[in-house]
């Protein structure tokens, strides 16, 4: 069997492209908000306070709230 390689050839330099940072920042906040709305959901939600009324946002978190450690019971 022969192997081969994928070496650069001697002499060329690897460009390694750059994302400015003005195009990650409306990505960045979008996750940011989207990571904080998951947090309420799995933390905060007790059903009391819900955006949703009812219980049933609680009831689908649970397992995710008693995996992170915040006590529901």
């Amino acid at each position: 069997m022969s192997q081969s390689s994928a070496a650069p050839i001697s002499g060329s330099a690897v460009e390694i492209p750059s994302i400015p940072f003005r195009e990650i920042l409306p990505w960045a906040i979008f996750f940011g908000l989207l990571a904080i709305l998951g947090l309420f959901f799995i933390s905060a939600d007790q059903g009391a306070v819900s955006i949703p009324t009812g219980n049933a946002v609680h009831e689908w978190v649970h397992d995710s709230r008693h995996l992170l450690g915040y006590p529901c019971h």
